[in-house]
């Protein structure tokens, strides 16, 4: 069955780059820059379904950590 869309979690690297993991299922790839990302996260789908498997969509929930004082 086609998935219409498939979900990617995607934080900063503290080491530099990106880090992306499809939430349900056990796809996991890194890219030095956003494009990097998405084309590895396209290389990655390819490895894990078959043609009509494949998702329509990409989405990227992109986590994004940020401190800041409270005094």
């Amino acid at each position: 069955m086609k998935l219409k869309e498939i979900i990617f979690v995607v934080e900063e690297d503290p080491e530099g780059g990106y880090t992306a993991q499809a939430i349900g299922h056990s796809i996991f790839t890194e890219g030095e820059t956003l494009e990097d990302l998405k084309e590895n996260v396209k290389d990655a789908l390819k490895c894990h379904f078959d043609k009509v498997e494949t998702p329509l969509y990409i989405r990227f929930h992109i986590v994004r950590e940020e401190r800041f004082a409270y005094a």
